[in-house]
Parts: C-alpha cells; structure tokens; sequence
C-alpha cells in the first residue's frame, strides 16, 4: 500500500513540474509575397468551390466517374498559381454560366485530376 501512494505522490509531483515549463515555440519569418497571397487563396478557393457547388457540374463529374471527395481533395491540394488560374476561368465565364463555361472548368479539373492520378477517366478511351 505504501508503495503505491509513493508512485501516485511521484507520479502527480512529476505532472505539476511539467505544467511549469512553457511549451516550445518556434518562429519563422513570413515573406511579404506570402502574406499579399494569402487572402486572395482564400477567395479564389471559395470562386471554385462556388462554380464547382453547381448542380450541372457535380451531375457531369458524377457520369464521368468523379467521386465529390476526389473532387474536393484535388482543389484543396492546388498550388495558389493553380487555383488562381482556374478562378480566373471561372471568373471570366459569362454571367450566364454558358455551357462551354461549365465543360471547360469540368474537363480542366478531370486533367488535373488524371494528371495526379486520383482517375483514370482518360485510359478509357482509345
């Protein structure tokens, strides 16, 4: 008995001392480039998943074999130069959201996708 209240006794004096010592904390200098950038990732993220939220668009991703996770996974793994560029795409499509619009921003996604290899949409074909 007196055993096991010297291990406890030990046991809660060695969890005091450590709530004691800060934790380690380390830092980094953060380049101007990355600080302008950052907010803009965020908007061009949210233009994409807007543009790639459309019913017409997860209808034609779901008959190309496209799971919505492969799809959300890929766009959250996209470098801010790709993202910018296909935010631009999405942004520089009519009002209207034409057809041409909606097949482009799908078939860029499938070759980003098949490029990473998450599908193989394009071995399909002869």
């Amino acid at each position: 008995m007196r055993i096991f209240t010297r291990s406890i006794v030990l046991g809660v004096c060695a969890a005091l001392l450590n709530l004691g010592s800060p934790p380690v904390a380390q830092a980094g200098m953060i380049g101007t480039l990355e600080a302008v950038a950052a907010p803009g990732r965020a908007a061009d993220l949210a233009t994409v998943n807007a543009a790639l939220a459309r019913r017409q668009v997860r209808e034609q991703f779901l008959a190309l074999g496209v799971r919505p996770e492969h799809i959300e996974a890929r766009v959250a793994a996209l470098t801010d130069e790709e993202l910018r560029s296909l935010a631009r795409q999405v942004g520089d499509a009519p009002a209207g959201g034409s057809a041409l619009a909606v097949i482009g921003v799908v078939f860029l996604v499938l070759l980003i996708l098949e490029a990473v290899g998450v599908i193989d949409i394009f071995k399909k074909f002869p």
